[in-house]
């Protein structure tokens, strides 16, 4: 359907963002779940995901605070998780940029993975939109994720605070991990960058407060862009010949 209004666009970004609450309604739930294991009660689940809103920094972040990690390194570990969405600001900004200040913030705090790749497909493949139009597709993009994973969280620490400590639930959040990880690999240069943080990670276990997370993450990231800018060479030598 064409976009022709503002409203038309919150619209169609709510529908096109929809399914993607399928994924980050488990997720949130197993995060309330996970926080009340870890000792966190039902307001203080919510009010980290309220407060972080980025499922991946929040289970890192998560991972530490079990762990008794010192506090500026379960913020630096859990910026560095999500410097990814430094890149996805920078690549909005041509289409969202000229938005008023109180805009733009609401804009960043609602940049996910879901937001980011909906609406900068729609942008390009729509540069007739105008920016009040572009502005209600993204924000119409978490019109039911965002609220989801908040009501998810919620759920999940009231579950999680009836869960049995004999139950164990610890071994899952390394699984979560394991799920998340697992559709981001869609390049040779994703793939790269993950076994390079594997291989760094496990030596750099002997590192103290957990900063081998940290030093794994800056390898993976020189390796991946490394190997991206390998790729593009080969690929302009060969259009070249």
């Amino acid at each position: 359907m064409a976009i022709t209004t503002t409203k038309s666009a919150f619209w169609k970004g709510f529908r096109d963002g929809a399914p993607f609450l399928l994924v980050s309604g488990p997720f949130g739930l197993l995060f309330g779940v996970l926080a009340a294991e870890a000792g966190l009660i039902v307001p203080e689940a919510l009010v980290f995901s309220l407060s972080v809103f980025a499922g991946s920094a929040q289970f890192t972040a998560l991972q530490l605070m079990q762990e008794n990690t010192p506090t500026l390194i379960i913020l630096v570990s859990a910026l560095a998780v999500n410097l990814r969405v430094a890149m996805y600001s920078a690549s909005l900004t041509p289409y969202l940029g000229e938005a008023p200040l109180w805009q733009r913030a609401c804009a960043a705090y609602l940049t996910v993975d879901q937001s980011y790749a909906l609406s900068i497909v729609q942008f390009e493949n729509n540069p007739q939109m105008t920016l009040s139009q572009r502005l209600a597709y993204f924000f119409g993009t978490n019109g039911c994720v965002a609220p989801g994973w908040m009501a998810a969280t919620f759920i999940g620490a009231l579950l999680g605070a009836q869960v049995p400590d004999s139950w164990g639930l610890d071994f899952v959040l390394p699984l979560a991990f394991l799920a998340m990880v697992g559709p981001m690999l869609r390049t040779p240069a994703h793939v790269v960058a993950c076994f390079a943080a594997v291989a760094t990670a496990l030596p750099a276990t002997a590192l103290p407060y957990n900063l081998g997370l940290i030093v794994a993450g800056m390898v993976g990231m020189m390796a991946g862009a490394q190997a991206e800018l390998w790729i593009e060479q080969r690929k302009t030598g060969k259009d070249a010949a």
